[in-house]
């Protein structure tokens, strides 16, 4: 029961910030990116986990939902990106501007040398370990340029609380997802128990996002 609790909470986690987020809409305008990135990724992670508990009533075209990680991945980062770059942070925006290309000439090289995008049968652990390396810069990024503006205090900023909660998840799943799909390999009941922390790490950013909501908006925004 547990188990299976955690394995669907990337579902229901979402709901938490949803909800709260239906009581307080007025929201500034960097926070958009956000709550288009938790619609999605509730319809995503739905149809994720219902074709992995549901697959033997599925036909076998549909059977397989390593192609919606992926799509995932790439939705979150974009969702991220935007989220950042409505920040409208003064400093390290040249770096800021480069990152969607790093992101886009890893992934080529991936798929051009050391993993095949159509296998339908393998999951990309480094799709997804390419996309936490970007986030994280992403994050450090933010708290450097925070660390260069005169601000009172961080924890009173929405934006201190989103960032730090995909802060904590980048960094607890970096290396799960770089050691992911070998672990699986070797030993699949222990790649089980490592996606579990994942999930926790999810819920966690779920948390943090929530969070962020009650916190009252600054009037520059």
């Amino acid at each position: 029961m547990v188990q299976s609790l955690l394995d669907w909470s990337e579902v229901w986690a979402l709901l938490i910030p949803l909800v709260a987020y239906s009581f307080h809409r007025q929201q500034p305008a960097y926070f958009k990116p956000v709550v288009v990135y938790l619609c999605g990724a509730l319809l995503l992670n739905l149809a994720i986990d219902f074709i992995g508990d549901f697959k033997a009533y599925l036909p076998n075209w549909l059977q397989s939902n390593l192609i919606l990680y992926a799509v995932h991945s790439l939705f979150r980062l974009v969702c991220f990106v935007y989220f950042f770059a409505r920040l409208h942070q003064s400093h390290f925006r040249l770096f800021r501007r480069f990152l969607p290309w790093l992101y886009l000439l890893l992934i080529t090289v991936n798929y051009l040398f050391l993993e095949d995008y159509l296998d339908k049968n393998q999951l990309s652990g480094n799709l997804f370990t390419i996309e936490a390396y970007c986030l994280l810069i992403y994050c450090l990024l933010f708290y450097l340029s925070q660390l260069r503006t005169d601000v009172e205090s961080l924890q009173d900023d929405q934006e201190f609380w989103i960032v730090t909660g995909l802060s904590i998840y980048v960094v607890v799943n970096f290396f799960i997802f770089l050691f992911y799909v070998p672990m699986l390999r070797e030993n699949s009941m222990l790649a089980e128990h490592m996606w579990s922390v994942h999930n926790v790490a999810y819920i966690i950013l779920c948390l943090f996002i929530t969070k962020a909501l009650y916190v009252p908006v600054r009037p520059v925004y």
